[in-house]
């Protein structure tokens, strides 16, 4: 069945290229403003079908690798490394570290692709394709945890890592808005991203595969977004100068904080 899916994927991934590419070309984002700085547009260099590469590579091979003996293996050496006590809670934290990245990046005034509002419309939107397909996943695939039920759910649900969804969709935003103007800050999202996957193996929360597949699931939902955001352009703030709201997540839910620059 993991076979299955996986040519399943990487068909998916080659053969509606042409298609896409056929009506679609680049485009350019309208100026907008956030601070008293201009946005300049910025073209988006790369195809779709390079952007799909990785991420279609990532689930793929986390389908391979789910409930094999070398993942099994991996996780256990792991856990001797760490120790079979270890225990450290920073992951719930870290898969929203890109966030504050993001909108700290732009109350500095730093020149991204977009409009605040845009990358919060992105943002959600991504987290909300990603987290669905993780959680369909999880509900569809019922795999049991390395560690067993220890992590606050009462059934099975270890394939994908949710944690590592949402870290690398909200990288994968970072990413995007600020590779072109600030590749340093766009690329260290991904360090969190990975940290994260790596304390998910580490508290013996998930397997190898479930961190590849999330990881796959959060990059390639976010860049369809950003592939085709032209289709939900709309934004009330575009000729608005100064404002921004600066979501804040917690493990209490989602809130927003009001920010106005004079």
């Amino acid at each position: 069945m993991r076979t299955i899916v996986c040519y399943a994927l990487i068909c998916l991934s080659i053969n509606a290229v042409n298609a896409v590419n056929a009506q679609f070309t680049d485009y350019s984002t309208p100026d907008f403003k956030f601070t008293k700085k201009e946005k300049k547009d910025i073209p988006n260099k790369k195809s779709l079908v390079t952007k799909r590469i990785i991420p279609v590579a990532l689930i793929a091979t986390g389908f391979l690798l789910s409930a094999s003996d070398f993942e099994k293996s991996v996780q256990k050496d792991l856990r001797n490394a760490v120790g079979n006590d270890f225990s450290f809670s920073m992951d719930d934290y870290t898969r929203y570290a890109p966030v504050v990245q993001l909108f700290a990046a732009d109350i500095l005034g730093a020149k991204s692709k977009n409009h605040w509002f845009d990358q919060t419309r992105n943002l959600i939107v991504s987290s909300i394709i990603s987290n669905g397909a993780s959680t369909i996943l999880k509900k569809e695939i019922y795999k049991e945890r390395p560690g067993g039920l220890d992590y606050g759910s009462t059934h099975a649900n270890s394939f994908p890592s949710g944690h590592t969804t949402t870290a690398f969709t909200t990288a994968t935003v970072l990413y995007e808005e600020f590779i072109d103007t600030k590749p340093i800050l766009a690329y260290s999202g991904y360090a969190f991203a990975i940290a994260t996957g790596g304390l998910r193996m580490m508290n013996n929360a998930h397997y190898l595969s479930d961190v590849l597949v999330g990881a796959g699931i959060g990059i390639l939902a976010t860049r369809l977004v950003y592939h085709f955001d032209y289709l939900i352009a709309w934004n009330p703030f575009k000729k608005m100068d100064g404002i921004a709201f600066t979501p804040q997540f917690n493990e209490n839910g989602l809130g927003f904080y009001f920010t106005k620059v004079f």
